[in-house]
């Protein structure tokens, strides 16, 4: 193939250090829409060229977030976040009222089984799991959604590209899917974005970004909409919301575990080897005993590497133990 495309100026590479060498490449934007941790290399180099990062990617801030930023902020790379929420708090954050920012909310679909108990939960398939009442999405992120891991993952995203601390990142379910983010600020002030549930709507925001371009979507016709609801997130029935917090206090070396084991979770939730009500007992064992280790050194990229790939390994024997028994 390579031998064939040469003769035409076309050159070909396979493999993680060529999607690391293209992410870095001369481009007006760079949009890294990547699933899972295999993103983060090529995103970390992406800010280290200096690029302007369209990142669709959850999963490699809440593995490596303060060297991606560190990296962007070094070398005058702009991160422009494609998902929805964050996206949405991008387009109402206030750089220069900063100090007055009250909090900053992420809304949340609720999933299919926004309803369910935890009895019921247990009966949950993949093929209902992948059904999403708003969205179309990837499998992974689908069955995050499903779990409210997604938020949590979001929630850990949100503290490194919004300076505003943990505990000022909240979370409100709201099911019709049309307020994606707000800003609330100390004079009363509250900065909501709305728009139909569409990827187009942050997509096209970040490829024109600083301007606005058309899109192809419908207009918002809230009449037609009717009534939007809110409602506060249940992490009794949600665990995985509860978990990432959890890891978010503790630091990088535990959202980074998290992250890892949660991936292995779904995999193995997917291919029908655990449960749905598995995949968050796993998580949480996971980080345990990452912690009663020690996660190790989260100072460049290789130390990050070792802590997913020990996490997985974790995971992976908890998981063959609990079959096993």
């Amino acid at each position: 193939m390579a031998d064939a495309l040469a003769p035409h100026g076309l050159a070909t590479a396979a493999g993680p250090a060529a999607l690391a060498e293209l992410a870095a490449m001369e481009a007006d934007r760079v949009v890294m829409a990547i699933p899972g941790f295999a993103a983060l290399a090529p995103a970390l180099a992406a800010a280290e060229a200096g690029r302007t990062l369209c990142l669709a990617n959850t999963e490699c801030l809440v593995a490596a977030g303060p060297l991606v930023v560190r990296a962007a902020a070094r070398h005058g790379a702009t991160i422009l976040p494609v998902d929805s929420e964050h996206n949405a708090i991008f387009q109402v954050y206030e750089p220069a009222a900063e100090r007055f920012i009250r909090r900053i909310v992420l809304t949340a679909s609720g999933g299919p089984f926004r309803t369910f108990s935890r009895e019921e939960m247990r009966a949950v398939t993949p093929a209902m799991a992948l059904k999403h009442p708003n969205w179309s999405m990837g499998a992974k992120i689908t069955i995050d959604s499903a779990t409210m891991m997604n938020k949590g993952l979001e929630v850990i995203e949100a503290f490194h590209l919004y300076p505003v601390g943990a505990e000022r990142v909240g979370v409100v379910v709201h099911p019709e899917s049309v307020i994606h983010g707000m800003v609330e600020y100390s004079d009363g002030s509250v900065l909501a974005h709305m728009s139909n549930p569409t990827m187009v709507t942050p997509i096209a925001h970040c490829l024109n970004w600083p301007e606005r371009g058309a899109a192809p979507v419908n207009a918002l016709d809230l009449v037609a909409r009717g009534s939007l609801t809110c409602e506060a997130p249940d992490e009794t029935r949600f665990p995985c919301l509860r978990l990432a917090r959890e890891a978010l206090l503790e630091g990088v070396g535990a959202t980074n575990t998290l992250n890892a084991a949660n991936e292995v979770a779904v995999e193995a939730f997917l291919g029908g080897a655990i449960g749905y009500t598995d995949i968050a007992e796993l998580v949480e064992r996971t980080v345990g005993e990452m912690a009663a280790d020690g996660f190790g050194d989260t100072v460049d990229l290789s130390g990050v590497v070792d802590i997913d790939q020990r996490a997985r390994h974790l995971a992976r024997n908890a998981m063959a133990m609990s079959v096993a028994r």
